[in-house]
């Protein structure tokens, strides 16, 4: 998933779009430390993010940014997968006022996961469990996880 997540970057022309402070061609690079790095790099790269695509108000990067936000928090490897479900509630708290259309698409991508969080609900991570379950309605009882659900992995 994460080399995947990766590739996808790629494609993404990031210096074309903007974040709370500016051009949004650092956003791959925090990803990727979130992705590859241990507990204290992937914590700080989440902070960077956060303040950048979501916490202040939501941009276009933000848009950009979810669908790899939720490939990172179905990733086993990385280190901050409930800082990364964390971020994602922080997306859809949001808006930007001033931008109508720019907030309603980073809401619709967020809430374009349902499949993803409905198997985050059913993850062996009790963090990442909690986090969703803050904002997630579906994710209160892990006992409801289908088997099928839990089996099958993320949803491609």
């Amino acid at each position: 998933m994460v080399r995947e997540v990766r590739w996808g970057m790629s494609r993404v022309r990031w210096h074309d779009l903007t974040h709370a402070y500016g051009s949004a061609g650092d956003v791959p690079g925090r990803l990727s430390r979130v992705a590859f790095g241990d507990a204290r790099t992937s914590a700080s790269a989440l902070s960077d993010l956060g303040l950048w695509l979501g916490e202040l108000a939501v941009f276009d990067a933000t848009v950009e940014a979810v669908p790899f936000l939720w490939g990172l928090a179905v990733t086993d490897s990385v280190n901050s997968r409930s800082g990364v479900v964390e971020l994602l509630q922080a997306i859809l708290e949001h808006g930007n006022p001033s931008q109508i259309a720019v907030q309603r698409a980073a809401h619709r991508a967020v809430l374009n996961g349902r499949s993803t969080a409905d198997l985050l609900a059913c993850d062996e991570d009790a963090a990442v469990r909690a986090a969703l379950r803050i904002w997630w309605p579906r994710s209160t009882a892990t006992s409801a996880c289908p088997a099928a659900l839990r089996a099958n992995g993320p949803p491609r």
